[in-house]
């Protein structure tokens, strides 16, 4: 059976993986802590399901315009200039079905063949199989715990050929949790003005962060109004992953065309969530950050119980709802334990914690833990990973 090169070489999301395995053995009766899923464990609050209902009731059922409702798309530019000091007018914006579906659209209407991208280390696992996906080169640019897993404008500079085309920021950054600072994003914009290339800020996360830190778009860095291509949807914030809706905001010649790229895969984003998510954004009461102000309490207790495990190091995160810890002491003791995938099926088969392997984010001596889960779950799941690494470091034979 013939398949194409893209397809031989195309991977499934191993953040979705470590979860399907985890869920299907929660189904089968394991009592499996499930610290791979990417999403709030909260419920959508009740207002915006109402609003969801009332789009059902009242018939909202067929296609809409391929960019998204009109509405929808103004509550958007409302919500950049309300909360991020953007100006954006509804025309700037394209709904899609999720953040990543419109970051596929963005790397389809920029990218030509072999054209680079550049990803800081670690990335998202989405980023590099989309710019392999349209042909084009991811090209990682390594961080590390010592600098908070930030790149430097220094970095990016010497990384830039006549070939890139664009660099990737996500901040609050899945999986690091770490936040770019203001003055990072304007010497970050500084470099990319110079050579002139896109910026696309993933911002998913913008309003989970913690210890007073504000989250900033480079978008509003000056000169940056032909270059920035703001990600951004309602999934993470407003506890909304399976109604998938996502949004670019971005100069309109891109928009144009990705909305014609768009218009020729889905069509359009699903009617009924896009009522939803206007009101989301226009009629918002204090849910978000009831969930924010739980989050931030999770991090707070995972992080220092990481931290008191021997040979565990986590840094603090500012953003999103993950801890990467370093476990790179693990890989060292035993033959049948060499890297992150190891360890973590070695966790899930004996002591039933899903964790995500660090490779799948580039770093092989870590491992990825979401807090979107309930603190007696947090504590049950840390002391059973604490117990799986003792038991290594005890007997180094499995």
């Amino acid at each position: 059976m013939k398949i194409s090169e893209r397809a031989k070489h195309i991977k499934a999301s191993a953040t979705l993986s470590i979860s399907k395995k985890a869920k299907a053995m929660i189904r089968n009766g394991i009592d499996v802590i499930n610290f791979g899923v990417g999403e709030p464990d909260f419920c959508t609050p009740q207002y915006i399901k109402n609003a969801g209902i009332k789009a059902i009731n009242d018939n909202y059922t067929r296609y809409t315009e391929s960019a998204g409702i009109p509405e929808l798309r103004q509550a958007i530019a409302d919500k950049l200039k309300r909360e991020n000091n953007l100006n954006y007018e509804k025309e700037n914006i394209l709904v899609s079905s999720g953040a990543k579906h419109s970051i596929l659209n963005i790397l389809l209407t920029i990218c030509d063949y072999q054209d680079e991208v550049i990803i800081p280390m670690p990335y998202w696992v989405s980023y590099t199989a989309q710019i392999e996906m349209v042909n084009a080169k991811p090209v990682i640019l390594p961080t590390n715990e010592n600098n908070n897993f930030e790149i430097s404008p220094e970095q990016l500079d010497k990384t830039i050929t006549s070939k890139t085309t664009a660099l990737i920021i996500n901040s609050p950054n899945n999986p690091t949790g770490t936040v770019y600072t203001q003055q990072r994003l304007e010497d970050i914009a500084e470099v990319a003005k110079k050579h002139k290339i896109y910026v696309i800020s993933d911002e998913i996360y913008e309003r989970l962060v913690y210890d007073d830190v504000k989250h900033f778009s480079i978008a509003c860095c000056d000169g940056m109004e032909d270059l920035a291509i703001v990600i951004n949807g309602v999934s993470k914030a407003f506890a909304m992953t399976g109604w998938r809706i996502g949004y670019a905001a971005a100069p309109m010649e891109i928009i144009k065309k990705a909305i014609q790229f768009q218009s020729h895969s889905t069509s359009c984003a699903n009617s009924i969530a896009q009522k939803a998510a206007e009101i989301a954004l226009s009629k918002e009461d204090n849910s978000v950050e009831k969930m924010r102000v739980e989050f931030e309490k999770r991090r707070n207790y995972l992080i220092k119980a990481l931290n008191n495990i021997p040979n565990v190091y986590c840094n603090m995160t500012k953003g999103a709802f993950y801890a990467m810890p370093n476990i790179s002491y693990y890989l060292k003791l035993n033959s049948k334990i060499k890297n992150s995938v190891d360890l973590c099926s070695y966790l899930l088969d004996k002591y039933k914690v899903a964790l995500v392997p660090g490779i799948a984010f580039g770093v092989d001596n870590y491992v990825r833990f979401s807090y979107a889960n309930s603190m007696e779950n947090i504590k049950k799941g840390v002391e059973r990973f604490a117990d799986g690494l003792a038991n290594l470091h005890k007997s180094k034979i499995i």
